[in-house]
């Protein structure tokens, strides 16, 4: 098993243990604190997994119009990022607090059960969430909807291409990073998924054959959203 760096250990405990967190959240920690964060041609996949998160991370704090750090810092508590999700759609589309809506389902074993007494109407919600909604579908499923209604909103790809795209398999932090990157050098989302999952290329490799730089990833975001509206 590979160790994090001692003092990235340190700073990464005294990060989690210095917020107070549900008990029952203590298992389901997460660690963001990524060693690797910048593209390394000798070892082009070595970073991905920083770069799929902080894709991920910098378009929803842009589309909920939230801070980055308070969102990396509840996965650091142990929230999911499937919750998250369903969290804030929810909350975006009713005017309830995500972090009520999130407090209430540490007591509940379904999202159906706590957006339920909401009463949300279809069309408010979305077609897709309501239909995953009412079949009682698991998170990860919901928070697909979630990205997916997002995805439509702001036309950033078309229904075609978005329904293949999750057909050949692709994540939510797939399917951002693949259309952020199909924005800027005008090639197929799904072909250059389809690249990465066969191993002809990574998302390290990709990204600076674009020349974008994750530390800029929220304005590169924000610029194509701009573009289209919601």
């Amino acid at each position: 098993m590979r160790l994090l760096p001692f003092n990235k250990t340190i700073l990464c405990l005294t990060l989690l243990f210095m917020v107070p967190m549900p008990a029952d959240a203590t298992s389901a920690i997460t660690c963001h604190c990524f060693t690797d964060r910048s593209y390394d041609a000798a070892h082009p996949a070595k970073a991905d997994t920083y770069f799929l998160a902080t894709t991920q991370n910098s378009f929803f704090a842009i589309v909920f119009n939230t801070d980055k750090k308070s969102i990396v810092m509840k996965k650091q508590q142990g929230t999911s990022s499937d919750d998250l999700w369903i969290a804030y759609w929810i909350a975006s589309r009713s005017g309830t607090a995500a972090d009520d809506l999130l407090q209430a389902k540490l007591k509940s074993a379904a999202w159906k059960d706590v957006i339920a007494p909401l009463r949300l109407a279809r069309k408010t919600v979305g077609a897709g969430f309501s239909n995953a909604l009412n079949a009682d579908a698991p998170s990860g499923r919901l928070s697909e909807a979630v990205v997916d209604e997002l995805f439509t909103r702001y036309q950033l790809l078309g229904e075609r291409e978005l329904a293949d795209l999750r057909k050949a398999g692709a994540s939510n932090q797939e399917l951002i990073i693949a259309t952020v990157i199909a924005a800027r050098t005008r090639q197929p989302a799904r072909q250059l998924y389809l690249d990465v999952k066969s191993g002809t290329r990574t998302w390290g490799s990709l990204l600076s054959g674009a020349a974008i730089d994750t530390k800029n990833m929220q304005q590169e975001i924000a610029t194509i959203l701009k573009l289209r509206p919601q």
